[in-house]
C-alpha cells in the first residue's frame, strides 16, 4: 500500500474550492440555509481518527518494545492484530481524501461569502459555517494522515542493507 501523497490532497482542496466558489457564486441565492453545524461530524470523526491512533502508537510501541514481564507491570499489552492495522491504514487513507474534498468545498464556500459579508445578510452566518466546515475538515486531514502514519511499518534492518547477489 503506498501512503497518501500530500501532493495529490493538496491538488484536490485546490481543485474543489474552485469548482465550489464557481457553483456557489452561480447559485448562492437558491441555496438552502447553512447551519453551523453541518462540519461537526467531521471534526467527530477528525476526534475519533486522532483518539485511535494514539491507542494504537502506545499499543505498537508496547508490542515492539517487548520488554520482560516483571518490567511491564502486571497488565500484559493485548498483541495487535495486522489486520486491524490494515484497516485502520485503509480508513485513514479514505478519511484524508474526504476531509481534502470537503476542505476544499468549505474553502470555495468561504472565498464567496467572506467577502460578502458586507452585502449580503445571509453571508454573515454561511461564513461560520463555512468556517467551522474548513477546519472540522482540515482536522479530519491531520488525524487521517497522523493515523496513516502510525499504521506504517518501520523498516527492518534487512531493508536497509541490499541483499549480497544485489551488490554484485
Amino acid at each position: 500500500m503506498r501512503p497518501v501523497d500530500r501532493r495529490d490532497l493538496v491538488v484536490l482542496v485546490g481543485g474543489l474550492a474552485v469548482a465550489a466558489w464557481l457553483v456557489v457564486r452561480a447559485t448562492y441565492g437558491s441555496l438552502p440555509e447553512l447551519r453551523w453545524w453541518l462540519g461537526v461530524p467531521l471534526g467527530v470523526l477528525a476526534v475519533a481518527e486522532a483518539l485511535g491512533a494514539r491507542t494504537l502508537q502506545a499499543r505498537l510501541a508496547a508490542q515492539r518494545d517487548r520488554r520482560p514481564m516483571a518490567e511491564r507491570g502486571p497488565t500484559p499489552v493485548r498483541p495487535v492484530e495486522p489486520m486491524l492495522v490494515a484497516r485502520l491504514a485503509v480508513l485513514a487513507q479514505a478519511s484524508a481524501y474526504v476531509g481534502a474534498a470537503l476542505l476544499g468545498v468549505w474553502v470555495g464556500l468561504l472565498l464567496y461569502v467572506g467577502p460578502a459579508v458586507s452585502r449580503l445578510q445571509a453571508a454573515a452566518s454561511d461564513t461560520v459555517t463555512a468556517v467551522v466546515g474548513a477546519v472540522c475538515s482540515a482536522a479530519l486531514v491531520a488525524a487521517a494522515l497522523w493515523l496513516e502514519s502510525v499504521c506504517r511499518v518501520p523498516p527492518s534492518a534487512d531493508d536497509e542493507t541490499p541483499p549480497a547477489a544485489a551488490r554484485g
